[in-house]
């Protein structure tokens, strides 16, 4: 991506389908860095890495890859959790959830033009999140999801409160796959994000691009 900030509008276009990785489902010979440009290049419009038993030098080495990989796609990257090294590698942004550092703590890590993603459950974790400079919220989880098993969910209702809450773009979060994109119609997303639909599969290209018209037509986005 380009130094300059993404505008609201290009933000909100570039969240339609945001794809998370995960390594467990790599096939000997395979990298990440591959099966993210194949995840572009079939329609994944934003990447988050997420490689939760990586270690730290493993990760940055990663992350370089990745940003290189992203980069040459103009699609944004940013990193899970890691407000450290988000800064440190320059890539363009970073998320962080409920547990993670506070919102207006990592803004003031980060920049002004950096992208900032926040998870939220309930509506007063969506807009104290918007209040402190986030600039998109994932929510969720929607349905239930192996990569968090633990994870409180946050039904379609309350998205829909969320959604209406805030000004920024909120995207769908946790277990979505094709089988229930469906079911966020008409809650006022912008996007969902995806790992096991998208990496779990034999063809992540092919998944890339069911999924992206899947979300298209259930979010009604242009």
């Amino acid at each position: 991506m380009d130094k300059k900030k993404l505008s609201q509008d290009d933000l909100r276009k570039s969240l339609a389908l945001y794809a998370v990785t995960d390594r467990q489902w790599l096939k000997e010979g395979e990298t990440l860095a591959d099966k993210v440009a194949q995840a572009i290049e079939g329609g994944a419009t934003f990447i988050q890495l997420r490689e939760k038993s990586m270690d730290r030098d493993a990760f940055e080495k990663e992350a370089l890859k990745i940003k290189e990989v992203c980069a040459s796609y103009h699609v944004p990257f940013v990193l899970d959790d890691d407000v450290e090294l988000a800064v440190k590698i320059d890539c363009d942004g970073v998320h962080v959830g409920q547990e993670d550092m506070e919102a207006g703590r990592v803004r003031e890590l980060i920049g002004p033009d950096k992208i900032l993603g926040v998870s939220a459950k309930t509506v007063d974790q969506a807009l104290l999140a918007q209040s402190r400079g986030a600039d998109y919220l994932g929510v969720g989880a929607v349905f239930s999801t192996s990569t968090k098993p633990g994870a409180i969910g946050c039904d379609l209702k309350t998205i829909g409160e969320i959604t209406k809450a805030v000004d920024i773009p909120c995207i769908a979060i946790g277990g979505v796959n094709e089988s229930n994109i469906d079911q966020l119609t008409g809650h006022g997303l912008y996007g969902v994000a995806v790992v096991s639909a998208i990496f779990a599969q034999d063809d992540v290209k092919k998944a890339a691009a069911s999924l992206l018209e899947r979300t298209r037509k259930a979010l009604d986005l242009s």
